[in-house]
This record gives structure tokens, C-alpha cells and sequence, in this order.
């Protein structure tokens, strides 16, 4: 009988041990996931950034950029291509086109990691081609 008792000891033990190792685990994912994004004053800062070259097939046009609701230009736009650099600023992004003067919107989604984005038109229908870093 005396094994009997032992044996329960043994795998009550065993059990303990396998919760607190599962608890332990569940700690790591929760204190990973915490300190997945670097923070500054509250803000999450993400990593990647986007380049834009806008090629001089817009020459004389009057177009705003947009990266979801955050106004990047809008001017008329030079006889040379123009670029700009901006740091990721959220989790997924879209970039958008407009047309001021007839106010058509020509939406593009954005790779999650930062890429470098060549905006051209041609035949007034407007591309994009998305490259990774």
C-alpha cells in the first residue's frame, strides 16, 4: 500500500510541475508579445519605411498622395520626378491618388514591412509597382 500512496505523490508532483511550466510559458508569449513594437512616450513606432517616386508623367497635374487619411502632398506636380521617404505609422497602410481636378481616387494597398513604390500614369490610368527592401 505504501507504493500506492507514493505513486499518487509522484503524479500529483508531476502534475504541479506541468502547470507551473505551462504558467511560465503563458508569461514568456504574454511579456514577448508586450515588447513586440518599440514604444516611446506611449507611441508604437513600427519598423519599415516607405519610398515613393512619383515619375514625371504627372507633369502640369494637380494630385494629392495620401497613406490612409495622412495628406503627403498636394501640388502640381514638376517636370521631374519627385521622392519621398516616410517611416510606417501603422499597422497595414494604403495609398491613394487623387486627382484634384476631377477628384478621382486611385487606392493601392502597402506591403506590412515597407517597400519602395514607383507611382507612373499612362494613357490616364495610373500604376503602381511595389518592390521589397
Amino acid at each position: 500500500m505504501g507504493k500506492n500512496n507514493l505513486n499518487i505523490n509522484k503524479q500529483f508532483m508531476v502534475g504541479n510541475g506541468l502547470l507551473a511550466l505551462g504558467i511560465f510559458l503563458i508569461v514568456a508569449i504574454f511579456i514577448y508579445l508586450s515588447f513586440r513594437y518599440q514604444r516611446k512616450d506611449g507611441k508604437i513606432f513600427y519598423e519599415g519605411k516607405y519610398s515613393i517616386e512619383i515619375s514625371n508623367d504627372f507633369a502640369g497635374d494637380s494630385i494629392a498622395v495620401y497613406i490612409n487619411d495622412s495628406l503627403l502632398l498636394n501640388k502640381v506636380m514638376p517636370d521631374e520626378t519627385t521622392k519621398m521617404t516616410i517611416n510606417r505609422f501603422a499597422e497595414s497602410s494604403a495609398l491613394m491618388i487623387v486627382d484634384n481636378k476631377t477628384d478621382n481616387t486611385t487606392p493601392f494597398n502597402l506591403n506590412d514591412k515597407g517597400s519602395i513604390i514607383k507611382i507612373t500614369k499612362q494613357n490616364g490610368i495610373i500604376y503602381m509597382l511595389e518592390t521589397e527592401r
